[in-house]
């Protein structure tokens, strides 16, 4: 079977704010206050936790490694306990989805997101079940971009990891897909969308209503 494996964060859904509100509660419990923006700094939320901590230590001058190793499980919990206030799936998304499942493409998910909070947020989004594969962070012993993270996606998605598509948002994805020997589709809607032209994945893709001709020009 071939498969299409989704990132999670900046691909399916926006989740920059949610990040960034728990993010700024380890700053004001720093006592620096709101130190992100959530529309300046979208890009940022959406590299991860440690990210935001430290590019928001930096811009105070207060960039310390051990500050960020203490708050970034706090930064988890906040995260967990507001974790989708502000976020939305990207428009197309669960409709494209449903698409490549009806023309029989596995679907998975392959995220640096901890697993419990990427099932978390899929849960509570009510889209969960259209995934038959969830590779987190911490489910192998490897990330991306290691290959291995996708190569498993497409396995437990039913699916031959030689036969994949990654539809991603980053230099991570693209490195990925790269080391995996598979295609790469990076979405140019979310904040670093300008930036994937100059990664050259085999598609970029501005909308979500042409990832299923993408789909079959990549992997058939």
């Amino acid at each position: 079977m071939r498969t299409v494996i989704f990132d999670l964060d900046g691909t399916l859904a926006d989740t920059s704010g949610d990040l960034i509100a728990a993010a700024n509660y380890c700053f004001r419990d720093m006592g620096l206050g709101d130190v992100l923006d959530p529309a300046r700094d979208a890009g940022i939320a959406l590299r991860g936790g440690r990210m935001m901590l430290s590019r928001g230590l930096e811009r105070m001058m207060l960039f310390d490694a051990a500050t960020v190793d203490q708050y970034y499980p706090v930064l988890l919990e906040a995260y967990a306990q507001a974790i989708d206030t502000h976020t939305v799936l990207y428009p197309g998304a669960m409709e494209a989805v449903e698409a490549l499942r009806g023309r029989g493409y596995g679907v998975g998910i392959c995220t640096n997101k901890p697993e419990s909070l990427a099932e978390l947020l899929l849960t509570r989004l009510g889209v969960r079940g259209a995934f038959a594969s969830m590779i987190g962070a911490d489910t192998l012993r490897v990330r991306k971009p290691d290959p291995e993270p996708l190569r498993e996606a497409a396995r437990r998605a039913g699916g031959d990891p030689a036969m994949c598509l990654l539809v991603g948002d980053s230099d991570t994805d693209r490195s990925t897909a790269r080391a995996a020997g598979v295609p790469c589709a990076l979405v140019t809607f979310g904040p670093s969308g300008d930036d994937m032209a100059a990664l050259q994945p085999e598609a970029l893709l501005a909308s979500y209503a042409d990832l299923t001709d993408t789909v079959a020009r990549l992997i058939g």
